[in-house]
């Protein structure tokens, strides 16, 4: 199967579905079958699969996922009230309420962020993928 992609009003193509996902596609770029007519990609069922595959959650392998974790449990324990960990798995909203909170409550939010960090050591990773990076929880704590 061979596809076009339209981007920035500039037609790309032919590709296969693997060389369209090495384009910056998202839901909405404009996809053109064999030369048919233009569609968004989300109509494509087999081309959301894969854009789906491709997001940072969907092609994290095992070692990503404890280097990470890892990672965001050291810097929990360490420096949690600045929010880094947060920011180490694209959760940023959640790493300026982390600030914010530490500075409301005058640090003492360092000890929830403590037991958040060896929480983070001692889970599975499974467990930390499925808590910290898939999750859609604008804070996810525990």
């Amino acid at each position: 199967m061979q596809y076009y992609i339209n981007l920035n009003g500039q037609s790309i193509g032919p590709m296969n579905e693997e060389q369209m996902m090495a384009y910056p596609v998202g839901p909405d770029t404009q996809v053109s079958r064999e030369g048919g007519a233009w569609a968004p990609l989300y109509t494509y069922p087999e081309l959301m699969h894969r854009l789906q595959m491709r997001s940072n959650n969907g092609m994290m392998n095992q070692s990503e996922v404890t280097s990470k974790k890892t990672l965001c449990g050291i810097l929990a324990i360490l420096v949690g009230t600045l929010g880094i960990q947060y920011f180490v798995i694209n959760k940023v909203p959640a790493g300026l309420i982390t600030i914010l909170l530490s500075i409301v409550t005058c640090g003492l939010w360092g000890v929830v962020t403590l037991v958040q960090g060896i929480l983070m050591l001692c889970m599975s990773d499974e467990d930390f993928k499925r808590k910290y990076i898939d999750s859609t929880s604008t804070l996810p704590l525990f």
